[in-house]
């Protein structure tokens, strides 16, 4: 496979299945000290990858948790976060100057922190009350964080409803990562011949539902913007009858990410009316990649993990086929701004 390690990535994804335990552990401490609330404090497309838990979350414990971006908590305050609250971040760098200056809000509140971070030995690392830290970069990090912050909200749906499977979910979450080193084999193929034929398409729609939506708003934003300066609409599909339906023409380049969760509907039906009009709709489902050992419910969490590894390698060949480094920018990290 084109640009990619094996071994070097399976051992960053087994890094991350292994704190299963031990982030279940601290989040049982928490709640013996009165956890009352969690809240997802995210900055920048790395928020991005925090979103399946949290609204996992959202819809599956009477847990009150709650989604914030980091920059503007800290201008809008949210009331409910304070003592007894447990405020999430993720880094990969564990530097981002937004996120740091979030925490001390946060913590001047009251409330403890939880780090998840790429970085050891980094001010997100250190001003925690809680840090994990499985080192990883910008190819590897997107499934570290998807299943980290996965194992957080298990373990508070454990605690916080009738979640008799849990035990059998994370032992086959543990699994995930020589599973995703298949799903990069199955789908380098297609990477290859895909990133060719888009190589010169420069707008494209970016569309899915459920856990899918949130790794399809990521890779439009800090994939195809920001590394491959390709302008690009992201629109969860719930909302494309809504606005986006009226841009469609018969070149108009569509993706759709198809996952296995119980919002896979929304997403077929933009399939069913789009494909009548473009001839550019293109289709990824994660019901095509092979997950030996996996249940359906635990197929329908890892979704979006899924497409993270295969876009991966989309990513390695178009950073080929278009001439343009994923590490180059015109302004990112050179000014303060």
């Amino acid at each position: 496979m084109l640009n990619f390690d094996p071994a070097h990535y399976l051992s960053v994804e087994q890094g991350a299945a292994q704190l299963a335990d031990a982030i279940d552990e601290a989040v049982g401490r928490e709640f013996e000290r009165g956890l009352r609330n969690v809240a997802f404090w995210g900055v920048g497309g790395i928020a991005f990858l925090n979103m399946p838990a949290a609204r996992l979350l959202q819809t599956s414990s009477p847990l009150p948790t709650y989604i914030d971006m980091g920059a503007e908590a800290i201008l809008i305050d949210n009331v409910n976060v304070g003592p007894g609250s447990l405020v999430i971040f993720t880094s990969v760098s564990g530097t981002t100057k937004e996120a740091i200056a979030a925490l001390e809000h946060a913590r001047k509140k009251g409330a403890r922190i939880l780090t998840l971070v790429g970085t050891p030995d980094t001010p997100l690392a250190k001003l925690a009350d809680i840090t994990f830290c499985n080192r990883c970069a910008d190819p590897t990090s997107s499934e570290n964080f998807y299943l980290q912050t996965l194992f957080v909200a298990l373990s508070i749906l454990r605690r916080t409803t009738q979640f008799p499977q849990h035990q059998r979910v994370v032992a086959e979450l543990k699994t995930l990562p020589k599973l995703l080193v298949g799903v990069k084999e199955q789908f380098e193929p297609r990477a290859a011949a895909f990133a060719e034929e888009i190589r010169d398409e420069q707008h494209h729609i970016i569309t899915g539902s459920g856990g899918a939506w949130y790794e399809a708003w990521y890779y439009a934003m800090c994939i195809l913007e920001e590394m491959q300066w390709i302008w690009t609409r992201p629109v969860h599909a719930s909302d494309f009858f809504h606005g986006t339906l009226e841009l469609l023409e018969a070149d108009t380049s569509l993706w759709i990410l198809k996952g296995e969760d119980a919002a896979r509907p929304l997403a077929e039906r933009v399939e069913r009316f789009a494909s009548t009009v473009s001839k550019k709709v293109r289709v990824f489902d994660s019901r095509d990649f092979d997950l030996p050992g996996l249940s359906p419910d635990v197929r329908a969490l890892v979704s979006p993990i899924v497409f993270a590894a295969a876009f991966e390698r989309l990513s390695s060949h178009l950073e080929k086929v278009r001439g343009h480094d994923l590490t180059i920018r015109r302004y990112y990290k050179k000014g303060d701004f």
